[in-house]
């Protein structure tokens, strides 16, 4: 059976998608990135870079998120676009879009505006700009589209989706008047099942939810470094 690690954050919830939304049977296994669980010595022998997710499947070891869609998506051969040139090329696209755009911005934008240290007005004006031009990108094309690569819901919506859900607190509550389709795409997942389940899976354990100095020290050891 399938071993996820997960915390309730955007990257391991989109993994939740995928799986409860192909029937897949996994055994939750909580890490606890306040407590500095990630950082844990037998976990970081599934996943290196002391983040989660993390998966092991048999003797398959999965550690970075896009890349555990992928491997899912293609060992179960569900929520796939067409096995077309054209829409592989899409598909590959987008994915690594959400993998070094999304992600990545949206993750900073978050971690300067609320927990680096000052001075900050040049990050905070660097990343908040480059996740709006993202996510800008990505509602063009939901404007075009139903789903992201057209007709099908596939896996790379459930990428989206994982990071769509923090949108209004990493861009701000008027975020959805700029990005409507995206707000599209996060409400008709929303009403799936599988995502309720989803998101249900972070009420079944009791993760750390107050930013307390430890907290910080252990999500942004950098920070520790800069006030030691």
């Amino acid at each position: 059976m399938i071993k996820f690690y997960y915390h309730p954050s955007p990257n391991p919830a989109k993994v939740a998608l995928y799986l409860e939304e192909a029937e897949i049977p996994y055994e939750v296994i909580p890490v606890d990135t306040r407590k500095g669980e990630q950082h844990d010595p037998a976990f970081m022998l599934i996943n290196p870079n002391a983040k989660t997710p993390a998966m092991t499947d048999g003797d398959a070891t999965i550690f970075d998120s896009n890349a555990m869609l992928l491997y899912l998506a293609e060992k179960t051969g569900k929520f796939v676009p067409e096995n077309t040139p054209a829409q592989r090329g899409q598909m590959y696209s987008w994915l690594m879009f959400v993998a070094t755009g999304i992600g990545p911005y949206t993750g900073q934008n978050v971690h300067f505006k609320y927990f680096a240290p000052a001075p900050k007005e040049y990050a905070v004006n660097r990343y908040d700009f480059e996740a709006w031009r993202h996510w800008s990108i990505v509602d063009a094309q939901l404007g075009k589209h139903h789903w992201m690569l057209g007709d099908r819901y596939t896996f790379v919506d459930m990428a989206v989706w994982g990071w769509a859900r923090a949108v209004p607190f990493a861009l701000g509550a008027d975020a959805w008047e700029k990005l409507p389709n995206v707000k599209r795409l996060l409400d008709e997942i929303n009403a799936r099942p599988a995502a309720q389940r989803a998101e249900a899976l972070k009420a079944k354990y009791a993760f750390k939810t107050d930013m307390d100095a430890d907290a910080l020290k252990q999500m942004f050891p950098s920070n520790a470094r800069l006030v030691a």
